[in-house]
C-alpha cells in the first residue's frame, strides 16, 4: 500500500498529493511496518515536506511523520533534516516539527528545539516548550532519575 501511494504522490495526473500522504500516514498508523522499513518511509516523507512547494501536501507530510514518532522510536539522524531545515516553515508547520523532534528523545535536538522558545506565534512557543520538556524528561529518566531529580 505505501508503494502505490508513492507512485500516486509521483505520476504527474495526480491532483490531491496529500490524499496518498495520508494513506501512508494510515499505514504508519496501524504500527506494522518493520522499524527499518517505518524510517525509510520517514525520511522520504521528510524529503517531501521539505521540498515540495504545496503547504497541504508539506503538512501531510509532517502529520505522517508526527503519526509514525507515535508508534516507532525514530532517531534523530532519520528526521535530523527538519531540524536543519526548520527555518524554512511555516508557523503552522514549524509546531509539527517541533513536536517529531521532541519526540526522538534525542538531546541532539535540544539547541534547535530551544531557539523557538522565544518565537513571535504562541502556538510554536508551546508547541517549543513541549518539545523541551519531553527531551528534558527523556534524558532524566534515561539517567534513572525523577522529574525531581532523586534517583
Amino acid at each position: 500500500m505505501v508503494e502505490s501511494a508513492w507512485e500516486e504522490l509521483d505520476a504527474p495526473a495526480t491532483r490531491r498529493r496529500d490524499f496518498c500522504l495520508d494513506a501512508i500516514s494510515d499505514v504508519l498508523e496501524t504500527g506494522r511496518l518493520a522499524p527499518d522499513d517505518a524510517e525509510r518511509v520517514v525520511e522520504r516523507l521528510v524529503l517531501v515536506a521539505l521540498s515540495h512547494e504545496t503547504c497541504a501536501v508539506r503538512e501531510s507530510a509532517l502529520h505522517a511523520v508526527c503519526t509514525a514518532s507515535t508508534h516507532y522510536q525514530l532517531p534523530y539522524g532519520v528526521v535530523k533534516a527538519l531540524a536543519v531545515g526548520a527555518d524554512t516553515f511555516e508557523p503552522v508547520l514549524l509546531g509539527y516539527v517541533l513536536s517529531i523532534l521532541g519526540a526522538t528523545y534525542d538531546r541532539m535536538a535540544l539547541p534547535v528545539v530551544e531557539r523557538y522558545l522565544l518565537h513571535p506565534d504562541p502556538e510554536v512557543r508551546r508547541e517549543a516548550a513541549e518539545a523541551v520538556d519531553e527531551l528534558c524528561r527523556s534524558h532524566e529518566f534515561a539517567r534513572g532519575e525523577s522529574r525531581t531529580g532523586h534517583p
